[in-house]
């Protein structure tokens, strides 16, 4: 089919990926414009941007889909379908409605638990077992459009986003092409979502990220893999020099008793309510990430010590 494709994170690459491999024909791909990254804050393209501009894929990057001229300039791309995976704005009916066969989101959640930015985090964060990622038909509503597919896909013990969400974007990706193959033959079959049960993922914002240690300590060791890698739950840890701040970047619970925010041994186990957190994998300010045991060689944290 002759696609557009609608996207800007990692996540939305392996869905690209896997388009381009099944040989449709992506017409133009749309992504959020060039931002600044890196230590450099230089200007560059988003990860889907890159992609497509290594394979020759015409590109574009509208500061808004809602401009009268990029709703002409993609109703002109005469597409069969769009496909939209993370892409980061609010699509007008016009645009959703211009492909022949319509456009279809991946959406990494079992809908109708966690619509909108940060059902990844969300679900860990939440405590749930079992998430996944589903195809669905878009409407002018927030992830409100009828399900066409669905992989379900389980949160292990020691499961952070990042890890979810790799195991969800190798899952979207070849659900969309499977999804594709049937809405092209005519036997994709959608069905609307429950009223029941909605919920809704709100955006993680950074400063959010502080690690209270008086919370119950499963809300906090979910909190800690939900943030893991980006932005990262954080604490800080006291040192001959001043406080400095310590990203926790994967954790397990653990049954232990003590005053919140003291560890309780030497080997980074911090007590909370109901319960302890062993920090597994931590980021010392302006270091790169370490296992526990690396990092604690080069800064020991005795029992006692009470985090920040």
């Amino acid at each position: 089919m002759r696609l557009a494709f609608l996207g800007t994170p990692d996540f939305a690459v392996s869905a690209l990926s896997a388009i381009v491999e099944a040989r449709h024909e992506v017409a133009c791909v749309y992504s959020q414009p060039p931002a600044p990254r890196g230590r450099g804050h230089e200007l560059r393209p988003s990860p889907v941007h890159a992609f497509a501009e290594a394979r020759g894929i015409p590109v574009r990057t509208p500061a808004s889909m809602r401009d009268p001229a990029e709703v002409a300039a993609f109703a002109a791309l005469n597409l069969d379908a769009a496909v939209v995976v993370a892409f980061g704005q609010i699509l007008p009916r016009e645009v959703l409605e211009a492909p022949r066969l319509g456009s279809f989101n991946v959406h990494a959640s079992l809908l109708p638990r966690w619509r909108g930015a940060a059902p990844i985090q969300r679900a860990i964060m939440a405590g749930d077992k079992v998430t996944g990622v589903q195809v669905m038909r878009m409407t002018e509503g927030l992830d409100e459009g009828p399900v066409l597919a669905t992989a379900t896909v389980r949160i292990d013990a020691l499961e952070t986003a990042g890890s979810l969400h790799d195991r969800l974007a190798a899952a979207g990706a070849e659900l969309i092409v499977r999804t594709l193959a049937e809405i092209e033959a005519g036997r994709a079959v959608e069905t609307p979502q429950a009223e029941d049960g909605v919920t809704y993922a709100k955006k993680i914002r950074t400063k959010d990220a502080r690690i209270d240690w008086t919370k119950p300590a499963a809300e906090v060791d979910r909190k800690i893999r939900g943030l893991s890698p980006f932005p990262g739950a954080w604490f800080e840890l006291p040192t001959d020099k001043g406080p400095v701040r310590v990203k926790a970047l994967l954790s397990g619970f653990e049954e232990a008793e003590g005053a919140p925010g003291a560890t309780l041994d030497d080997r980074l186990l911090v007590a909370c309510e109901g319960g302890a957190v062993r920090l597994l994998r931590v980021q010392r300010e302006g270091r790169g990430p370490q296992d526990a045991e690396v990092f604690l060689r080069g800064t020991p944290v005795a029992a006692g010590t009470r985090l920040g």
